[in-house]
């Protein structure tokens, strides 16, 4: 077999593979083995012809269909490891010349990875940032128990800040027509909590259960949804219920009702060690996030295109995932946003585009490092995760191949980074 490389740009070449009977036989007596047991040969059982009578009696056409699809999936395979190349899509396949079974020869389009050139990552060094929890961040703990912990009583007064009312509310436009994400039922909303847009609590101050309200609001320039910024709605509001949140006293009993605690001094020393691991943790994050930027932005990485669309797309997945949670559709999303979607994708180019870098650069680091993940590290991350859930279609999900695939990136990732870490500290 000849195989003759052409390099079209750093991410883009072309292989021209000949090859000849030396190669094909081997791949014909093969396919021809598969049609041994389905061809019947006259004076012989099923399965018991040779090879040659077998021949002679198969259809000509099936034969051949299955001989190029075996031959060309072979041979491609074969060039692939003889140039030590890794292709990141599929590639375009054009024939050239075929003579059944004694010669074939045809060109592949690749799109590969291009030449990673790394820094000197082992001398990279960073300061981890010190971690502390202060007084006022257990006490925000504290008051944020105290709120879930709090009474909702039913009054008939009328509402003043710090109440909550239940409310239903719609949005309509200056057409008088209803506006997207602007509409809620039985929405649990605190006077004076500054959820809402500025100016929508102040007209519900005063009312009462049973009322409707109707006011004009225009939303803020900076907006997050672009397609309301700067736009007046007029909302209507159904009133259904005032209540009076009265919160509890921070005292012993509290710090018992809300876990295994017998003083305040307990609560608040739990929370405390809480709150260290949990910003511990999130700084620890922050700085392999940071050490591998650095690496990356150190480097020089031909990025083949395909592999940013596909980040792109793979952004795009998990935003239609959060929307569909939250009762919303991508179209919907779309128009509050005011972008069309080829504007949508563009935004998130400099993002995908820096991830990619970022996992070519790690990819190349654990090859340089001779870093691989076991089977058994596989599985034991597997067991882990299993107990995590107990829907047996999600166990079984997590078992499959693909899944123990995405599995080992993870941890040749972990694996990876950890080693960086050793390097920088």
């Amino acid at each position: 077999m000849q195989v003759t490389k052409t390099v079209k740009s750093p991410t883009e070449l072309t292989l021209h593979v000949s090859a000849g009977a030396a190669e094909l036989e081997p791949i014909k007596q093969h396919v021809l083995g598969h049609f041994v047991k389905t061809v019947k040969v006259p004076g012989f059982r099923a399965g018991k012809a040779p090879m040659n009578m077998v021949e002679k009696h198969v259809s000509q056409q099936a034969m051949l269909d299955e001989f190029m699809d075996h031959a060309l999936n072979e041979l491609y395979g074969r060039a692939l490891d003889e140039q030590k190349l890794h292709p990141v899509a599929q590639p375009k396949v054009e024939l050239k010349k075929f003579v059944p079974y004694t010669n074939l020869e045809f060109e592949v389009q690749i799109e590969t990875i291009g030449e990673v050139k790394l820094p000197d990552y082992k001398k990279i060094k960073l300061t981890k940032t010190p971690v502390s929890v202060s007084a006022k961040d257990v006490n925000d703990v504290v008051e944020s128990l105290k709120k879930r912990a709090a009474e909702r009583k039913p009054t008939e007064r009328a509402a003043k800040t710090g109440d909550e009312v239940m409310i239903d509310f719609s949005g309509r436009d200056d057409k008088d027509q209803p506006v997207s994400g602007s509409e809620g039922k039985d929405y649990p909303l605190v006077l004076g909590s500054n959820a809402f847009i500025p100016g929508f609590e102040d007209h519900l101050l005063g009312a009462k259960a049973g009322d409707n309200k109707e006011f004009g609001i225009t939303f803020p320039k900076d907006y997050g949804a672009k397609a309301l910024q700067g736009k007046k709605v007029t909302f209507s509001v159904d009133v259904k219920k005032v209540s009076e949140i009265v919160e509890p006293t921070v005292d012993d009993k509290f710090a018992g009702k809300v876990g295994p605690f017998k003083t305040v001094a307990e609560l608040k020393g739990d929370i405390k060690k809480q709150l260290g691991v949990e910003k511990r943790t999130q700084a620890d994050r922050d700085y392999e996030n940071e050490l591998v930027k650095k690496i990356a932005d150190g480097s020089s990485v031909q990025i083949p295109e395909v592999l940013i669309e596909q980040q792109i797309t793979s952004l795009e997945e998990d935003e239609k995932r959060n929307l569909a949670y939250r009762g919303q559709t991508w179209q919907e999303h779309l128009k509050e946003e005011g972008i069309t979607e080829a504007e949508h994708r563009s935004r998130h180019r400099d993002e995908a585009k820096q991830r990619v870098k970022a996992g070519l650069v790690l990819s190349k680091i654990s090859e340089i490092e001779k870093i691989d993940v076991t089977p058994e590290e596989v599985e034991i991350r597997l067991q882990q995760l299993k107990t995590q859930y107990q829907d047996p279609a999600m166990l079984e999900e997590l078992s499959n191949p693909e899944n123990r695939r995405n599995i080992a990136a993870r941890l040749l990732t972990e694996k990876t980074i950890k080693k960086l870490v050793e390097y920088c500290s």
